[in-house]
């Protein structure tokens, strides 16, 4: 399996949650990320990252609330958002970096 660092280096956009399964705002991104993952399909890869389970990763991103999502793309940041964010919003974000 690839490591974190490998998926988020591919051409592929990469949309990681970072999460809590305390945060009620990471509930509702939930659905959203899983409509988002059913429409985009291979078009992009959608990690999900419990930050109390993986207190280095939050911290090496500099994670200070969650929800979080960032979007990787050949390993770079192009973009990043706290708190819950609309389905036609992130979209529109994915959509910029998958070439549709």
């Amino acid at each position: 399996m690839a490591t974190f660092s490998e998926i988020i280096k591919g051409e592929k956009p990469v949309l990681v949650d970072f999460f809590a399964t305390w945060c009620q705002p990471c509930k509702i991104m939930a659905p959203i990320l899983e409509e988002i993952k059913i429409r985009l399909g291979d078009q992009v890869t959608i990690l999900k990252v419990d930050v109390d389970k993986n207190p280095k990763a939050a911290a090496s991103y500099r994670i200070q609330g969650v929800p979080t999502l960032i979007l990787f793309k050949a390993g770079e940041i192009k973009w990043r958002q706290s708190g819950a964010v609309q389905k036609q919003t992130l979209e529109q974000v994915i959509n910029q970096y998958t070439g549709r």
